[in-house]
Protein backbone atom coordinates (compact mmCIF):
# COMPACT_ATOMS: atom_id res chain seq x y z
CA UNK A 1 0.00 0.00 0.00
CA UNK A 2 1.40 3.50 -1.18
CA UNK A 3 1.24 6.28 1.30
CA UNK A 4 1.55 9.74 0.36
CA UNK A 5 4.60 11.76 0.92
CA UNK A 6 4.96 14.35 3.19
CA UNK A 7 4.86 17.64 2.51
CA UNK A 8 7.58 19.74 4.18
CA UNK A 9 10.28 22.60 3.87
CA UNK A 10 12.93 20.55 5.60
CA UNK A 11 16.39 21.88 6.31
CA UNK A 12 18.67 19.85 4.67
CA UNK A 13 21.67 18.19 7.68
CA UNK A 14 24.14 16.01 8.16
CA UNK A 15 25.00 13.55 11.27
CA UNK A 16 28.48 13.13 11.21
CA UNK A 17 30.84 10.77 12.42
CA UNK A 18 28.31 8.12 14.44
CA UNK A 19 28.29 4.73 14.26
CA UNK A 20 24.68 3.31 12.40
CA UNK A 21 23.19 0.28 14.26
CA UNK A 22 21.96 -1.14 11.07
CA UNK A 23 19.61 -3.07 12.54
CA UNK A 24 20.15 -6.46 11.01
CA UNK A 25 19.47 -9.75 12.91
CA UNK A 26 23.10 -9.73 13.71
CA UNK A 27 23.49 -6.64 15.36
CA UNK A 28 25.95 -5.14 12.65
CA UNK A 29 27.94 -1.83 13.27
CA UNK A 30 28.98 0.77 10.80
CA UNK A 31 31.66 2.94 12.63
CA UNK A 32 32.23 6.70 11.95
CA UNK A 33 29.46 7.00 9.05
CA UNK A 34 27.95 10.10 7.95
CA UNK A 35 24.21 10.23 6.89
CA UNK A 36 22.92 13.00 5.12
CA UNK A 37 19.56 14.11 4.79
CA UNK A 38 18.08 16.66 1.63
CA UNK A 39 15.52 19.05 1.55
CA UNK A 40 12.75 15.91 0.69
CA UNK A 41 12.88 14.49 4.07
CA UNK A 42 15.02 11.53 2.75
CA UNK A 43 18.46 9.94 3.24
CA UNK A 44 20.74 11.48 0.60
CA UNK A 45 24.15 9.52 1.02
CA UNK A 46 25.10 6.84 3.95
CA UNK A 47 28.83 6.93 3.72
CA UNK A 48 32.30 6.84 5.92
CA UNK A 49 32.99 10.59 7.19
CA UNK A 50 36.08 10.21 5.82
CA UNK A 51 35.05 10.25 2.35
CA UNK A 52 32.17 13.23 1.68
CA UNK A 53 31.98 16.72 1.60
CA UNK A 54 28.83 18.28 2.75
CA UNK A 55 27.20 21.42 0.98
CA UNK A 56 28.08 24.64 2.80
CA UNK A 57 24.01 25.61 3.47
CA UNK A 58 23.19 21.67 5.40
CA UNK A 59 23.12 21.96 8.98
CA UNK A 60 25.94 19.45 10.54
CA UNK A 61 25.42 17.86 13.70
CA UNK A 62 28.44 15.79 15.22
CA UNK A 63 27.20 12.57 16.43
CA UNK A 64 31.05 11.16 17.09
CA UNK A 65 31.12 8.50 19.71
CA UNK A 66 26.91 8.15 18.93
CA UNK A 67 24.55 5.58 17.59
CA UNK A 68 22.42 6.11 14.69
CA UNK A 69 19.13 4.06 14.56
CA UNK A 70 16.13 3.67 12.31
CA UNK A 71 13.11 4.79 14.44
CA UNK A 72 11.22 2.66 16.30
CA UNK A 73 7.84 1.43 14.75
CA UNK A 74 5.11 0.21 17.65
CA UNK A 75 2.33 -1.96 15.57
CA UNK A 76 0.03 -2.11 17.83
CA UNK A 77 -1.22 1.72 19.78
CA UNK A 78 -4.49 3.46 20.89
CA UNK A 79 -4.54 7.28 21.65
CA UNK A 80 -7.57 7.44 23.70
CA UNK A 81 -5.58 7.30 27.39
CA UNK A 82 -1.86 7.46 28.77
CA UNK A 83 -1.36 4.32 30.08
CA UNK A 84 -2.36 5.08 33.53
CA UNK A 85 -4.48 2.23 35.22
CA UNK A 86 -7.96 2.00 33.51
CA UNK A 87 -10.96 2.10 36.22
CA UNK A 88 -12.84 -1.17 35.94
CA UNK A 89 -16.08 0.30 36.15
CA UNK A 90 -15.68 2.19 32.84
CA UNK A 91 -15.50 -1.43 30.82
CA UNK A 92 -19.11 -2.52 32.42
CA UNK A 93 -21.20 -2.54 28.80
CA UNK A 94 -23.64 0.07 30.67
CA UNK A 95 -20.88 2.15 31.43
CA UNK A 96 -19.38 1.96 27.91
CA UNK A 97 -22.18 3.14 26.74
CA UNK A 98 -22.79 6.12 28.80
CA UNK A 99 -19.22 6.95 27.96
CA UNK A 100 -20.04 6.30 24.23
CA UNK A 101 -22.63 8.62 24.33
CA UNK A 102 -20.42 11.34 25.96
CA UNK A 103 -17.80 10.87 23.20
CA UNK A 104 -20.26 11.31 20.78
CA UNK A 105 -20.83 15.32 22.03
CA UNK A 106 -18.74 17.83 20.93
CA UNK A 107 -16.62 18.32 23.79
CA UNK A 108 -16.29 14.50 23.93
CA UNK A 109 -14.46 14.99 20.13
CA UNK A 110 -13.17 17.62 21.30
CA UNK A 111 -11.71 15.23 24.77
CA UNK A 112 -10.45 12.57 22.29
CA UNK A 113 -8.84 14.33 20.00
CA UNK A 114 -6.56 16.49 22.25
CA UNK A 115 -5.84 12.96 23.91
CA UNK A 116 -4.62 11.52 20.66
CA UNK A 117 -2.74 14.48 20.15
CA UNK A 118 -0.42 14.32 23.34
CA UNK A 119 -0.36 10.38 22.95
CA UNK A 120 0.98 11.07 19.15
CA UNK A 121 3.83 13.53 20.37
CA UNK A 122 4.96 11.32 23.66
CA UNK A 123 5.04 8.41 21.43
CA UNK A 124 7.19 10.62 18.84
CA UNK A 125 9.23 11.86 21.34
CA UNK A 126 10.25 8.83 22.77
CA UNK A 127 11.63 7.65 19.54
CA UNK A 128 8.68 6.23 17.66
CA UNK A 129 8.85 7.66 13.91
CA UNK A 130 5.66 5.09 12.36
CA UNK A 131 2.54 3.85 14.29
CA UNK A 132 -0.38 2.17 13.46
CA UNK A 133 -3.51 2.53 15.90
CA UNK A 134 -5.58 -0.43 16.48
CA UNK A 135 -9.48 0.96 17.61
CA UNK A 136 -9.63 4.55 17.83
CA UNK A 137 -12.57 6.51 19.60
CA UNK A 138 -13.48 7.67 15.76
CA UNK A 139 -11.11 9.15 13.42
CA UNK A 140 -9.01 11.25 14.97
CA UNK A 141 -6.00 9.41 13.87
CA UNK A 142 -6.71 10.05 10.37
CA UNK A 143 -6.80 13.63 11.10
CA UNK A 144 -3.55 13.50 12.91
CA UNK A 145 -2.22 11.61 10.17
CA UNK A 146 -3.37 14.44 7.17
CA UNK A 147 -1.64 17.17 9.50
CA UNK A 148 1.33 15.15 10.10
CA UNK A 149 1.16 14.78 6.31
CA UNK A 150 0.66 18.17 5.31
CA UNK A 151 3.36 19.34 7.78
CA UNK A 152 1.18 21.48 10.19
CA UNK A 153 1.80 18.73 12.78
CA UNK A 154 5.58 17.42 13.94
CA UNK A 155 4.26 13.48 13.87
CA UNK A 156 5.18 10.15 13.27
CA UNK A 157 3.72 8.95 10.41
CA UNK A 158 0.63 7.30 10.80
CA UNK A 159 -1.45 4.10 9.73
CA UNK A 160 -4.98 4.80 11.29
CA UNK A 161 -7.67 2.04 11.47
CA UNK A 162 -10.23 4.17 13.06
CA UNK A 163 -13.08 2.03 15.28
CA UNK A 164 -12.13 -1.37 15.50
CA UNK A 165 -15.15 -4.00 13.74
CA UNK A 166 -16.51 -5.90 16.47
CA UNK A 167 -20.13 -7.62 17.09
CA UNK A 168 -22.37 -5.55 19.28
CA UNK A 169 -21.49 -6.07 22.95
CA UNK A 170 -17.89 -7.75 21.86
CA UNK A 171 -14.59 -6.76 22.22
CA UNK A 172 -14.29 -3.21 22.19
CA UNK A 173 -18.02 -2.03 21.61
CA UNK A 174 -19.24 0.27 22.06
CA UNK A 175 -16.48 2.66 22.82
CA UNK A 176 -14.49 1.98 20.37
CA UNK A 177 -16.00 -0.11 18.01
CA UNK A 178 -18.58 -0.65 14.70
CA UNK A 179 -20.70 -3.44 15.25
CA UNK A 180 -22.67 -5.98 13.33
CA UNK A 181 -23.48 -9.39 13.15
CA UNK A 182 -23.72 -10.30 9.46
CA UNK A 183 -21.08 -10.34 6.96
CA UNK A 184 -23.13 -8.09 5.04
CA UNK A 185 -22.77 -5.70 8.19
CA UNK A 186 -18.89 -6.42 8.55
CA UNK A 187 -18.63 -5.44 5.28
CA UNK A 188 -20.56 -2.26 5.69
CA UNK A 189 -18.42 -1.24 8.65
CA UNK A 190 -15.50 -1.81 6.94
CA UNK A 191 -16.23 0.10 3.96
CA UNK A 192 -17.38 2.98 6.12
CA UNK A 193 -13.73 3.37 7.93
CA UNK A 194 -12.13 3.12 4.60
CA UNK A 195 -14.47 5.83 3.29
CA UNK A 196 -13.16 7.88 6.41
CA UNK A 197 -9.84 7.68 5.12
CA UNK A 198 -8.32 4.84 7.38
CA UNK A 199 -4.98 2.68 6.14
CA UNK A 200 -5.91 -0.45 8.05
CA UNK A 201 -8.71 -2.68 9.50
CA UNK A 202 -8.97 -4.22 13.29
CA UNK A 203 -11.54 -7.13 13.81
CA UNK A 204 -12.37 -8.08 17.51
CA UNK A 205 -12.11 -12.10 16.09
CA UNK A 206 -12.53 -13.18 20.22
CA UNK A 207 -13.37 -11.28 23.31
CA UNK A 208 -10.71 -9.18 25.38
CA UNK A 209 -9.05 -8.82 28.84
CA UNK A 210 -10.03 -5.58 29.83
CA UNK A 211 -13.75 -5.21 29.22
CA UNK A 212 -14.40 -9.29 30.20
CA UNK A 213 -17.11 -10.00 32.90
CA UNK A 214 -17.15 -13.25 33.42
CA UNK A 215 -13.91 -15.91 33.51
CA UNK A 216 -13.22 -17.28 29.93
CA UNK A 217 -14.52 -14.66 28.09
CA UNK A 218 -11.01 -13.45 26.85
CA UNK A 219 -10.36 -15.56 23.88
CA UNK A 220 -13.37 -16.46 23.09
CA UNK A 221 -14.49 -16.40 19.90
CA UNK A 222 -17.15 -13.64 18.69
CA UNK A 223 -16.98 -12.78 14.85
CA UNK A 224 -17.73 -15.36 12.28
CA UNK A 225 -15.15 -16.76 10.12
CA UNK A 226 -17.87 -15.58 7.16
CA UNK A 227 -18.00 -12.00 8.98
CA UNK A 228 -13.83 -11.74 9.04
CA UNK A 229 -13.81 -12.94 5.56
CA UNK A 230 -16.47 -10.28 4.04
CA UNK A 231 -13.78 -7.77 5.70
CA UNK A 232 -10.77 -8.81 4.39
CA UNK A 233 -11.76 -9.20 1.04
CA UNK A 234 -13.03 -5.41 1.42
CA UNK A 235 -10.02 -4.31 2.84
CA UNK A 236 -7.54 -6.78 0.63
CA UNK A 237 -9.13 -4.62 -2.56
CA UNK A 238 -7.56 -1.97 -1.83
CA UNK A 239 -4.31 -3.32 -0.78
CA UNK A 240 -5.08 -2.57 3.52
CA UNK A 241 -4.06 -4.84 5.81
CA UNK A 242 -6.13 -6.58 8.60
CA UNK A 243 -5.37 -7.01 12.13
CA UNK A 244 -7.40 -9.18 14.17
CA UNK A 245 -7.23 -9.27 18.17
CA UNK A 246 -7.26 -12.99 18.91
CA UNK A 247 -6.40 -14.56 22.35
CA UNK A 248 -7.21 -18.20 22.05
CA UNK A 249 -6.03 -21.27 19.53
CA UNK A 250 -9.64 -21.19 17.99
CA UNK A 251 -9.63 -17.64 17.44
CA UNK A 252 -6.36 -17.37 16.18
CA UNK A 253 -7.66 -20.28 13.81
CA UNK A 254 -10.82 -18.76 13.07
CA UNK A 255 -9.17 -15.28 12.08
CA UNK A 256 -6.27 -16.95 10.04
CA UNK A 257 -8.67 -18.84 8.06
CA UNK A 258 -10.39 -15.60 7.33
CA UNK A 259 -7.50 -13.76 5.77
CA UNK A 260 -6.29 -11.55 7.66
CA UNK A 261 -2.48 -10.08 8.04
CA UNK A 262 -1.34 -9.67 11.99
CA UNK A 263 -2.65 -11.80 14.78
CA UNK A 264 -2.83 -9.39 17.88
CA UNK A 265 -1.44 -10.96 21.14
CA UNK A 266 -1.97 -14.77 20.16
CA UNK A 267 -1.57 -18.01 21.77
CA UNK A 268 0.70 -21.13 21.88
CA UNK A 269 1.41 -22.47 18.82
CA UNK A 270 0.72 -26.20 17.50
CA UNK A 271 1.72 -27.33 13.98
CA UNK A 272 -1.06 -26.45 12.21
CA UNK A 273 -1.42 -22.97 13.25
CA UNK A 274 2.04 -22.50 12.39
CA UNK A 275 1.47 -23.68 8.89
CA UNK A 276 -1.24 -21.36 8.46
CA UNK A 277 0.69 -18.04 9.34
CA UNK A 278 3.63 -18.87 7.34
CA UNK A 279 1.46 -20.17 4.04
CA UNK A 280 -2.02 -17.90 4.62
CA UNK A 281 -3.29 -18.32 0.31
CA UNK A 282 -6.36 -15.90 2.07
CA UNK A 283 -3.98 -13.21 3.54
CA UNK A 284 -3.10 -10.11 1.38
CA UNK A 285 0.57 -10.98 0.96
CA UNK A 286 0.31 -14.71 1.27
CA UNK A 287 1.63 -15.15 5.05
CA UNK A 288 0.05 -13.63 8.51
CA UNK A 289 2.41 -12.36 11.13
CA UNK A 290 1.82 -12.52 14.82
CA UNK A 291 2.25 -9.22 16.91
CA UNK A 292 3.13 -10.50 20.68
CA UNK A 293 2.04 -6.88 22.77
CA UNK A 294 3.56 -9.19 26.13
CA UNK A 295 3.95 -5.26 27.04
CA UNK A 296 0.23 -5.35 28.12
CA UNK A 297 -0.53 -8.78 29.17
CA UNK A 298 2.72 -8.98 31.51
CA UNK A 299 1.72 -6.15 33.47
CA UNK A 300 -1.83 -6.80 34.00
CA UNK A 301 -0.50 -10.20 35.17
CA UNK A 302 3.06 -9.49 36.99
CA UNK A 303 1.72 -6.34 38.91
CA UNK A 304 -0.63 -6.73 41.77
CA UNK A 305 -4.21 -5.55 41.55
CA UNK A 306 -3.92 -2.89 43.99
CA UNK A 307 -1.91 -1.18 41.85
CA UNK A 308 -3.52 -2.25 38.28
CA UNK A 309 -7.03 -2.28 39.74
CA UNK A 310 -8.38 -4.80 37.54
CA UNK A 311 -10.85 -6.88 39.34
CA UNK A 312 -10.46 -10.77 39.85
CA UNK A 313 -12.69 -12.14 36.35
CA UNK A 314 -10.37 -9.87 34.49
CA UNK A 315 -7.13 -10.71 36.50
CA UNK A 316 -7.74 -14.78 36.16
CA UNK A 317 -8.56 -14.22 32.04
CA UNK A 318 -5.41 -11.86 31.84
CA UNK A 319 -3.59 -15.09 33.46
CA UNK A 320 -4.59 -17.45 31.22
CA UNK A 321 -4.09 -15.13 28.39
CA UNK A 322 -0.96 -13.99 29.20
CA UNK A 323 0.60 -17.53 28.93
CA UNK A 324 -0.95 -18.35 25.90
CA UNK A 325 1.07 -14.99 24.68
CA UNK A 326 4.62 -15.80 25.86
CA UNK A 327 4.27 -19.22 24.48
CA UNK A 328 3.04 -18.20 21.67
CA UNK A 329 5.83 -15.48 21.02
CA UNK A 330 8.43 -18.00 21.35
CA UNK A 331 6.79 -20.87 19.50
CA UNK A 332 6.57 -18.02 16.82
CA UNK A 333 10.24 -17.28 16.98
CA UNK A 334 11.41 -21.05 17.22
CA UNK A 335 9.48 -21.91 14.06
CA UNK A 336 9.92 -18.88 11.42
CA UNK A 337 6.74 -17.17 11.64
CA UNK A 338 6.92 -13.93 11.47
CA UNK A 339 7.18 -11.52 14.77
CA UNK A 340 6.15 -7.86 14.60
CA UNK A 341 6.24 -5.16 17.71
CA UNK A 342 3.33 -3.47 19.23
CA UNK A 343 2.68 -2.70 22.60
CA UNK A 344 -1.21 -2.08 23.36
CA UNK A 345 -0.68 1.40 24.79
CA UNK A 346 -3.06 3.08 26.44
CA UNK A 347 -3.73 -0.02 28.35
CA UNK A 348 -2.76 -0.21 32.19
CA UNK A 349 0.73 0.46 32.56
CA UNK A 350 1.42 0.54 29.36
CA UNK A 351 2.27 4.17 28.38
CA UNK A 352 2.99 5.88 25.62
CA UNK A 353 6.61 6.28 25.70
CA UNK A 354 8.14 2.99 26.25
CA UNK A 355 7.74 0.74 23.01
CA UNK A 356 11.04 -0.27 24.16
CA UNK A 357 9.98 -2.06 26.97
CA UNK A 358 8.49 -4.43 24.72
CA UNK A 359 12.02 -5.49 23.12
CA UNK A 360 13.11 -6.02 26.53
CA UNK A 361 10.32 -8.60 27.47
CA UNK A 362 10.92 -10.23 23.77
CA UNK A 363 14.36 -10.88 24.99
CA UNK A 364 13.43 -12.16 28.40
CA UNK A 365 10.43 -14.07 27.59
CA UNK A 366 9.98 -15.28 24.39
CA UNK A 367 14.20 -15.93 23.79
CA UNK A 368 14.96 -12.94 21.28
CA UNK A 369 18.41 -11.64 20.90
CA UNK A 370 18.56 -8.23 21.43
CA UNK A 371 19.03 -7.97 17.74
CA UNK A 372 16.14 -9.94 16.96
CA UNK A 373 13.91 -7.77 19.03
CA UNK A 374 15.35 -4.57 17.62
CA UNK A 375 15.46 -5.89 14.41
CA UNK A 376 11.43 -6.96 14.72
CA UNK A 377 10.63 -3.15 15.69
CA UNK A 378 12.21 -1.47 12.63
CA UNK A 379 12.66 -3.68 9.56
CA UNK A 380 10.49 -6.39 9.72
CA UNK A 381 7.39 -3.91 10.99
CA UNK A 382 8.28 -2.10 8.11
CA UNK A 383 7.70 -5.05 5.60
CA UNK A 384 4.65 -6.13 7.57
CA UNK A 385 3.17 -2.85 7.43
CA UNK A 386 3.91 -2.85 3.32
CA UNK A 387 6.57 0.85 3.86
CA UNK A 388 9.56 -1.40 4.12
CA UNK A 389 10.76 1.12 1.18
CA UNK A 390 9.85 4.28 2.98
CA UNK A 391 11.18 3.44 6.65
CA UNK A 392 12.74 0.86 8.58
CA UNK A 393 16.28 0.90 8.18
CA UNK A 394 19.54 3.62 7.48
CA UNK A 395 19.02 3.49 3.76
CA UNK A 396 19.47 5.68 1.03
CA UNK A 397 16.27 6.65 -0.46
CA UNK A 398 14.19 6.03 2.85
CA UNK A 399 12.39 9.21 4.79
CA UNK A 400 14.75 9.59 7.75
CA UNK A 401 12.84 8.37 10.12
CA UNK A 402 16.11 8.59 12.66
CA UNK A 403 17.33 8.10 16.17
CA UNK A 404 20.82 9.56 17.83
CA UNK A 405 21.55 6.90 21.44
CA UNK A 406 24.16 7.63 23.62
CA UNK A 407 24.79 3.63 22.97
CA UNK A 408 23.97 0.47 20.96
CA UNK A 409 20.61 -1.04 21.66
CA UNK A 410 21.91 -4.49 20.52
CA UNK A 411 23.80 -3.96 23.63
CA UNK A 412 21.64 -2.21 25.78
CA UNK A 413 17.74 -1.95 24.93
CA UNK A 414 17.18 0.31 27.68
CA UNK A 415 19.22 3.24 25.49
CA UNK A 416 16.28 3.26 23.26
CA UNK A 417 14.17 4.93 26.14
CA UNK A 418 16.26 7.87 26.27
CA UNK A 419 16.80 9.07 22.24
CA UNK A 420 18.99 12.64 22.11
CA UNK A 421 17.86 13.27 19.32
CA UNK A 422 14.55 12.02 16.99
CA UNK A 423 14.30 12.61 13.15
CA UNK A 424 10.43 11.52 11.58
CA UNK A 425 10.31 12.05 7.75
CA UNK A 426 13.62 14.56 8.07
CA UNK A 427 11.81 17.18 10.63
CA UNK A 428 13.88 16.59 13.55
CA UNK A 429 13.11 16.63 17.39
CA UNK A 430 15.95 18.55 18.78
CA UNK A 431 15.13 17.94 22.49
CA UNK A 432 13.26 14.99 22.77
CA UNK A 433 11.42 14.97 26.23
CA UNK A 434 8.53 12.96 27.18
CA UNK A 435 6.35 13.03 31.11
CA UNK A 436 7.08 10.56 32.92
CA UNK A 437 4.73 8.04 35.32
CA UNK A 438 7.50 7.47 38.22
CA UNK A 439 5.67 5.15 39.96
CA UNK A 440 4.52 3.50 36.58
CA UNK A 441 8.28 3.23 35.62
CA UNK A 442 9.06 2.30 38.97
CA UNK A 443 6.57 -0.48 39.31
CA UNK A 444 8.02 -2.17 36.06
CA UNK A 445 11.59 -1.71 36.43
CA UNK A 446 11.16 -4.00 39.40
CA UNK A 447 9.58 -6.86 38.04
CA UNK A 448 11.35 -6.60 34.20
Amino acid sequence: MMFPRRAATIEPFAIEHANISTGDVNGSVLQDMTVVVDERGRIETVTSSQNIGIPAHYHRIDANGKYVTAGLINMHVHLFADGKPLDPKFATPTAQRRLRTFLNTPAGKAYAAAKAKSSVEALLNSGVTTIRTLGDVGYEAVALRRKVESGALLGPRILASGPLLAIPEGHGAPMIALTGESAEEARHNAEFNIDHGVDVLKIAATGGITDSQKLGEAGSPQMSVDAMRAICDVAHASEMIVAAHAQSPEGVRNALEAGVDTIEHGCALDEHLIEQFTTNPNALHGYSALIPTLSAGLAMTAVPQNRTHITDIQYANAKEVTDGMIAGARDARMHGVIVGVGTDTAMSLVTQYATWRELYLLTHYAGFTAAQAFHAATQVNASIAGIGDETGSVAVGKYADLLVLDDDPVHDLRTLANPKLVVAAGRPVWRPHVKHFEDIDALLDDRF
